[in-house]
């Protein structure tokens, strides 16, 4: 019996069936983790492995973080006036209601 390409060896399962992972990457200490792409694995442990062997070929991170995507609730960019709207209306949250004073070069 012969796979497809997409076919995984030990279940048989398609790889599309598996779930998608959203990958993080910390490219150095004291940086924050950002966005690096997404891919699908079976489980978390693959999904690191298979996210090290994308994402950091070149030795790019010292960290990776994977997360199911469907775990990931997020705003939606058609809904961004109603939604940050609340926040408008507290000017003291923004910086240029404070007067910063001479010779700070950084606050």
């Amino acid at each position: 019996m012969s796979e497809t390409p997409a076919q995984n060896r030990d279940t048989g399962a398609d790889s599309t069936d598996w779930p998608l992972w959203e990958v993080f990457v910390r490219s150095r200490r004291g940086l924050s983790h950002t966005h690096a792409g997404s891919l699908h694995a079976p489980d978390a442990e693959l999904a690191l492995r298979n996210a090290r062997d994308v994402y950091t070929r070149r030795g790019e991170g010292v960290s990776l973080w994977v997360v199911p995507s469907a775990a990931i609730t997020a705003s939606s960019p058609d809904e961004k006036d109603p939604f940050f709207e609340p926040a408008a209306d507290k000017p003291y949250r923004h910086p240029t209601f404070y007067e910063i004073p001479e010779g700070v070069k950084h606050l």
